[in-house]
């Protein structure tokens, strides 16, 4: 069942598991602390979910991050663990009544290959977008910094991913935080790479955030607790104070794209100064 947020439903769409380094998710954070919360193969590797977020209101059918995709070869799928031949979005598009042709907009929080790998597919040979009527919203300053990655962060980028979106004549680059659409609000991030967005939904006194890769499970919650893939680690200590302190007074939902376990949460203080889970909210 969909979680209603005023006039706006919101789907949970998964695009399967992806298995990362839980010391590359977690940076200086010591092992025997990050797996009391996820228990690591063999290959110190955690699963993560891939889940994007569906928005219906009225005609508009937005999809928040596409997921992995499909493009990888079998040497690339068993290093990141990728699971999603069975559980891929349009299995998640069909259990809310649409196909992709039916998605009208697709918000891009940035351009990782976790999260904009299903921009595009591969079609008889050729590469093509993978929502054919949709308008793809995307921070100008991320488009730049994709095309000129650091060292640092070349390799989550998979440029074959977000090529074609060039020439498609659908490709909307933003220039700061907007209201896309009326309680649909992009806000823009800048501690895990440049130009991040991520979407605050609005209807009446409640709100909820698609927290991307700002917050990406339950376990960051903890301010300090961030990843190694992270650009600007400080800001991205700064950022989750002041997003779970506000969340925190006015009791947001919190739309979490990678916990293996929990979809959405609201969260309050322990008593302690930290950031907990109140209540998991199912979707």
């Amino acid at each position: 069942m969909p979680f209603e947020l005023g006039p706006l439903q919101v789907h949970e769409v998964c695009d399967g598991t992806v298995s990362l380094d839980g010391g590359a998710m977690f940076g200086v954070v010591p092992r025997p602390l990050w797996e009391r919360h996820f228990t690591p193969d063999a290959r110190n590797r955690i699963t993560f979910a891939l889940r994007c977020m569906l928005v219906i209101d009225g005609k508009r059918r937005i999809l928040v991050d596409d997921g992995i995709g499909t493009r990888w070869d079998g040497r690339h799928r068993d290093l990141y663990g990728i699971s999603n031949d069975d559980r891929g979005i349009d299995a998640g598009l069909a259990r809310a009544g649409l196909t992709r042709n039916d998605i009208t907009d697709v918000v891009l929080t940035h351009l990782h290959f976790d999260h904009a790998g299903g921009t595009v597919r591969d079609d008889s040979g050729t590469s093509c977008l993978n929502f054919p009527k949709a308008t793809y919203h995307l921070q100008r300053r991320h488009w730049k910094w994709a095309h000129q990655a650091t060292d640092k962060d070349r390799g989550s980028f998979r440029p074959d991913d977000f090529a074609p979106l060039e020439k498609s004549g659908q490709l909307h680059l933003l220039e700061g935080g907007t209201e896309l659409y009326p309680g649909v609000n992009l806000f823009v991030s800048e501690g895990h790479t440049v130009g991040l967005q991520l979407v605050r939904l609005e209807a009446g006194d409640q709100t909820l955030v698609f927290c991307g890769d700002l917050i990406p499970t339950t376990a960051h919650l903890k301010p300090a607790w961030i990843a190694a893939y992270d650009l600007y680690p400080l800001t991205v200590i700064e950022e989750k104070k002041q997003l779970l302190a506000q969340a925190v007074e006015e009791g947001w939902f919190l739309f979490l794209e990678h916990d293996p376990n929990v979809a959405m949460c609201t969260v309050k203080d322990d008593g302690h100064g930290q950031v907990v889970v109140d209540r998991v909210v199912s979707l």
